[in-house]
């Protein structure tokens, strides 16, 4: 595994890996960081020959601890809005990758750790994996865009339950909630993960790309809106050569 300062690479096949490397505090999350991250997710966009992206943290004690609290401590207001800005540009390139991201939750998931790994369309988490937004409890908010995601995911009841008391919840409650969605145990983390992967990555690119634009858009706009959208997507799906190919050869095996 090639390695940099702050972020681990590597690419098997065609999913790319991306560890976020601060072991010794949690993995939190500097300036630094936010910043290696981007540059990493900003050529994989750009790479054809890469379907999927897998986020994780170093160690198996924590995904992220969230941000550096260190960093808050000295930081000025303004450099804090812009760590903030910084990482909600970061949290929208995963979002709008453009390729299927998944985080693997090793451990401890904190504040914008968990930030980071709501913005991935799916979430597998080790069954000693804690989860929480903690914010509240350093007299700030969750700015990096747990605010809007965290709701979207669990709903609005929950949301403000976790998001005001800023407690952790366990994988199984995370689950349960639909934060995560899957938990397994920490030594089949990875495998769980690459075949949750595998079973999206069998179909058409066209067709899984075009369907998570769908919803996430349709999430902003109303019912009828929303379904003039998948409408008009499936319009543009159906011109691939992968739909032509695939429903002739469904016709054929129902022959």
């Amino acid at each position: 595994m090639e390695s940099t300062e702050l972020i681990l690479k590597e690419t098997k096949d065609d999913i790319a890996y991306l560890v976020l490397n601060r072991p010794s505090v949690l993995n939190a999350i500097s300036p630094e960081l936010l910043l290696s991250l981007k540059d990493e997710l900003e050529r994989i966009k750009k790479d054809p020959g890469i379907r999927a992206v897998i986020l994780t943290g170093a160690g198996d004690r924590a995904f992220s601890a969230g941000a550096d609290i260190e960093y808050l401590n000295r930081a000025t207001p303004v450099e804090i809005r812009e760590l903030a800005r910084l990482a909600v540009s970061v949290t929208s390139l995963i979002e709008n990758l453009g390729k299927v991201s998944l985080a693997l939750i090793n451990g401890y998931a904190l504040g914008g750790g968990l930030e980071i790994a709501e913005a991935c369309m799916l979430r597998v988490a080790s069954e000693d994996a804690r989860l929480g937004h903690p914010e509240v409890t350093i007299g700030a908010i969750s700015g990096w865009g747990g605010t809007t995601r965290l709701p979207r995911l669990v709903g609005k009841g929950r949301a403000i339950e976790l998001l005001m008391t800023g407690r952790m919840i366990t994988a199984k409650e995370a689950l349960d909630i639909g934060l995560v969605n899957r938990v397994t145990r920490q030594d089949e983390l990875k495998s769980v993960g690459e075949a949750l992967l595998r079973e999206i990555l069998q179909h058409s690119h066209h067709a899984i790309t075009l369907t998570y634009e769908a919803l996430h858009r349709g999430l902003d706009l109303s019912v009828d809106e929303s379904a003039r959208l998948g409408a008009d997507l499936f319009g543009v799906v159906a011109s691939t050569e992968e739909f032509r190919k695939a429903t002739e050869a469904f016709l054929k095996k129902g022959k």
